[in-house]
């Protein structure tokens, strides 16, 4: 089965529009093709750090956005940043990625003035492959350091059908490849209890949902430093709800490529979301043992 039969079965489900299925089935660009079926990635010969951060940015029309996104490149030295909830695309989102440090953007479509996600990195630290996306989701192939992976940003819907028909996405992308893949961004989904503070107790449909998504596609938490929730309503403490919604997601394969990658939420800075840091440096190949 081609990308395209995929991307093209999907039902709609009760009370479900037509007109909301066109917005998030998949938006496949004509130069998409099936990533290969076998991992054919060379041991690596050279390793760089690699650092990847993701952030919830409320608005890129923000009067400090772009120069917290510098901050944020410069002080973390970022191959990729994505940014979330930009309320921005089309001409105004590539004027204003065009003024920031990166030679590299992808920009997904705005609901209105909601949702945006632009994925943004450096041509000299990597390459990357766009494969496919929607409003909810941007799948990518990169390449560096004599490796290929696959990277999919997530910027999940507040609603919960339309975050079903994520995890169905994110599920037929597992069935495509056998590379080494992360999955980053927000999940607007907590997993368990202690992934939040206040407000309603996390839905058990919803988490359960969540999981068995995350199972079919083998992925694991890495953990991570610093504050453990990376949203805040910022009320006082009678309403205050705080919840770890924004993270890091990798199957086993990356994890044995980049056996000390670390997770970092980072100082929560002008918004109510915390950037979160992955550093991911490859493993070292073992050295031959001298013969007797």
């Amino acid at each position: 089965m081609g990308v395209l039969e995929h991307c093209t079965t999907f039902a709609p489900g009760r009370g479900m529009s037509t007109a909301m299925m066109r917005k998030t089935r998949w938006n496949l660009r004509k130069e998409a093709k099936l990533l290969p079926l076998f991992d054919k990635c060379p041991t690596p010969k050279h390793h760089f750090l690699m650092n990847i951060i993701i952030w919830n940015s409320r608005g890129a029309l923000k009067p400090n956005f772009q120069s917290h996104v510098r901050e944020l490149a410069q002080t973390h030295d970022s191959a990729i940043l994505v940014v979330l909830e930009t309320r921005l695309g089309g001409d105004r989102a590539r004027e204003i990625t065009y003024r920031l440090p990166f030679d590299g953007a992808i920009h997904t479509d705005t609901i209105g003035y909601a949702s945006g996600l632009w994925l943004l990195w450096n041509s000299d630290k990597l390459e990357i492959e766009s494969l496919v996306n929607t409003e909810q989701e941007i799948h990518v192939e990169v390449r560096s350091s004599n490796l290929a992976w696959v990277f999919s940003t997530i910027y999940a819907s507040p609603r919960g059908e339309e975050r079903t028909i994520l995890w169905e996405n994110i599920c037929k992308v597992v069935e495509l490849h056998k590379l080494s893949w992360v999955m980053a961004g927000d999940f607007d989904e907590s997993l368990i209890d202690e992934d939040k503070f206040g407000g309603r107790g996390v839905s058990i449909n919803g988490s359960l949902l969540f999981k068995e998504c995350l199972d079919k596609c083998n992925m694991v938490d890495l953990g991570f430093s610093g504050p453990r929730y990376t949203w805040t309503n910022k009320r006082d403490i009678n309403n205050l709800i705080l919840e770890r919604i924004d993270r890091f997601f990798m199957n086993l394969k990356w994890c044995v490529l980049y056996l000390d990658a670390k997770v970092t939420h980072l100082p929560r800075c002008h918004l109510d979301y915390c950037p979160v840091l992955l550093e991911a440096n490859p493993a070292k190949p073992a050295l031959e043992k001298p013969r007797a």
